[in-house]
């Protein structure tokens, strides 16, 4: 046997049964940490023995993340069809006709059928597609209550946190610095909605990547002497509706958007 090259193949040789024995929530972020070097081949209990001898053996190879989101993307659009959509609409509070689940995203109408197969009028990244397709397949529709949380104070979110700074809120930060009129264009092209400010904050607003996983971002303007910052802050509910992992993927997927946007204004 080939030696697993990335998450995808890791993935192939779990019963994808997401039991929960490993310590994840799914046998995909399982499979993640083992990849990334995190966790062991063997923490699944299920898993033939004979098939973790031959692969810690081997060891995993490296593939770009880009290369990775595909794959995985591409995995979970196979996973759909074991999905009841229907189902799945009455447990997220979306639409279902005609075979395919309705669902708001980023404030625009996007639907799915059971191959994975889209329909949107936006234009999403794969880093935003893959959490869609988790909410789906695993979100349990609990309401938004409102109560705002850091991404270190989600479950699992503390170890993450310095990467989700690095990787997330310092580029929107930048982003947000050289683009004066990034906050108002996600209010018109996202459907966002400016809140009274929270924090101290001189500017919060509030965008719904997925209905029951609002994230507010907050911002604060640099002043003399002083730095700009940005906040994301969360709802207490959020790691309930979809795995940290995925927030993290998620949020990494906006700021794509969100810098995609800002070229074509002519702010690099």
């Amino acid at each position: 046997m080939s030696r697993p090259r990335s998450t995808v193949d890791i993935l192939k040789l779990l019963d994808k049964s997401n039991c929960g024995q490993c310590g994840e929530p799914t046998c995909m972020a399982f499979a993640a940490k083992v990849f990334s070097g995190q966790k062991e081949l063997g923490g699944c209990p299920v898993l033939d023995r004979s098939l973790v001898e031959e692969n810690a053996a081997q060891g995993p190879g490296r593939r770009s993340m880009g290369q990775e989101m595909d794959e995985a993307l591409a995995a979970m659009k196979k996973a759909l069809a074991g999905v009841d959509l229907e189902e799945a609409a009455a447990r997220l509070g979306a639409r279902y006709g005609d075979g395919r689940l309705f669902i708001r995203v980023l404030g625009k109408d996007l639907s799915v059928d059971s191959q994975g197969r889209i329909l949107t009028d936006i234009h999403v990244n794969a880093w935003v597609m893959a959490p869609v397709f988790e909410y789906i397949t695993r979100g349990r529709g609990l309401a938004v209550t409102g109560k705002w949380l850091g991404y270190r104070e989600l479950e699992n979110g503390a170890p993450r946190y310095g990467l989700f700074v690095q990787r997330i809120e310092l580029p929107l930060r930048q982003l947000a610095d050289r683009y004066p009129d990034l906050f108002r264009d996600l209010l018109e092209i996202f459907s966002a909605r400016q809140v009274e400010n929270q924090l101290g904050s001189d500017l919060s607003i509030v965008l719904n990547p997925l209905p029951l996983v609002p994230v507010l971002i907050c911002y604060w303007r640099p002043e003399e002497g002083i730095e700009s910052d940005v906040k994301i802050l969360f709802d207490d509910t959020a790691d309930k509706n979809l795995s940290t992992e995925s927030i993290f993927t998620l949020c990494a997927g906006l700021v794509q958007m969100f810098e995609k946007i800002s070229m074509k204004h002519g702010f690099r």
